[in-house]
């Protein structure tokens, strides 16, 4: 190969100049049809329907379960409302008062069974005086309409008001509503003032058990309503078949013996020097003014003052105005409530009365046993029916 040669170069191919074609473009998405978008639209419609449905029915579910458990936390397990209303006051006011009811006869507890008429349960009210706070009350107000009743629901009721007295240092007033006569002289004692509604009446201080009946030469009974009672020309006699001496007490169809007469006697001895101190350390009456000079009499507004029985005399309105005075309070910023009869739900919740209340066996309806004071007492009363479905 010559090296001085010039090198020569091989033309390039002689390819055709380029055709314009279509300009290339990114594929365009396809838009859903219109049965498609409405069903699209329409199902999150739906889901977001959905969801705020449930969110709503689990609020509402928390806020059922709250109120049902605050409706059953308002319900003894006796059966009674615990749930407050107002009484008397502007709703909201700062300052509170709490009224407990003393109505009808004081029995001891809801183990008593009921009577006729309304009552009031001692233990109960006990109850509401050691469950009050000093943050739920500046005081108490007792509004009392009884004509007594037994020993162990008065004392109960006495001794509930001096554990509040000395537990929270406030004061508990009483205002008596028509009557407040042995029992309810007794459990209202310890109070720091008793005020009684024009009208009413006081006293009673006395202890009284029985009646005792003897029926003698006993012919015959009768068992009717229309014609009741016992026909003694001689006869026919009743007797009790019983084991230990004087287990049969009470039987009308014996004498008493002087025995049982006096350990009836001293037993009431116990119990009238017991009630009598009791009035005369909290009420400031001699204890030989009492006995010897007030007995188991009763009076009125004037005279119950006049030997200490009350403080004075006044209407509801004024006796509240009085009591938030005395409690510290600022009468027109006062509020009292009181415990509620059972709303609605609380009633199909089981609750039948407000706490401390007895109903009457009217209103309890089937399956209430009546109270032994009822069912044993000598006490003229009417009652349709056998009384041993409700006495036993």
């Amino acid at each position: 190969m010559d090296e001085n040669a010039t090198p020569t170069t091989t033309p390039p191919p002689n390819f055709p100049p380029p055709v314009a074609g279509p300009p290339i473009t990114a594929p365009v998405a396809r838009q859903p049809g219109s049965f498609k978008k409405g069903f699209g639209m329409g199902a999150g419609l739906g889901l977001g329907l959905a969801v705020t449905l449930i969110a709503l029915s689990v609020v509402s579910g928390i806020f059922a379960v709250a109120s049902l458990a605050v409706t059953m936390g308002s319900i003894s397990s006796t059966g009674a409302s615990t749930s407050l209303s107002t009484l008397w006051g502007k709703e909201g006011a700062k300052g509170k008062l709490r009224a407990i009811s003393i109505s009808g006869p004081i029995m001891t507890d809801v183990s008593e069974g009921g009577l006729l008429v309304a009552g009031t349960f001692g233990y109960e009210i006990a109850q509401q005086f050691d469950a009050l706070t000093k943050d739920d009350a500046s005081g108490v107000v007792l509004l009392v309409n009884t004509p007594g009743g037994s020993v162990p629901g008065s004392t109960a009721i006495s001794d509930g008001i001096e554990r509040y007295q000395e537990r929270t240092g406030q004061k508990v007033l009483v205002h008596v509503e028509g009557m407040s006569a042995s029992g309810g002289v007794y459990s209202t004692a310890p109070a720091d003032a008793i005020y009684a509604d024009h009208g009413s009446i006081v006293g009673s201080i006395g202890i009284i058990f029985g009646p005792f009946q003897r029926f003698r030469d006993v012919v015959a009974t009768s068992g009717s309503v229309i014609e009741s009672g016992v026909t003694t020309t001689g006869g026919i006699t009743q007797e009790y078949l019983s084991k230990g001496t004087g287990k049969d007490f009470g039987n009308p169809f014996r004498d008493m013996t002087e025995g049982e007469r006096a350990m009836i006697d001293t037993m009431l001895e116990t119990e009238y020097t017991n009630f009598v101190e009791h009035v005369a350390e909290n009420r400031g009456i001699a204890a030989t003014t009492i006995v010897d000079e007030l007995g188991a009499s009763v009076f009125g507004n004037d005279d119950a003052e006049e030997v200490g029985l009350i403080d004075g005399t006044l209407s509801r309105e004024e006796f509240f105005t009085k009591a938030a005075t005395e409690a510290g309070l600022d009468p027109e910023e006062t509020v009292v409530q009181v415990v509620n009869p059972p709303s609605g739900l609380q009633a199909l919740l089981g609750a039948s009365r407000p706490e401390g209340s007895a109903l009457p066996i009217a209103a309890l309806g089937e399956g209430y046993r009546v109270s032994t004071t009822f069912c044993g007492g000598g006490t003229p009363m009417v009652f349709s029916g056998d009384l041993a479905a409700v006495c036993g």
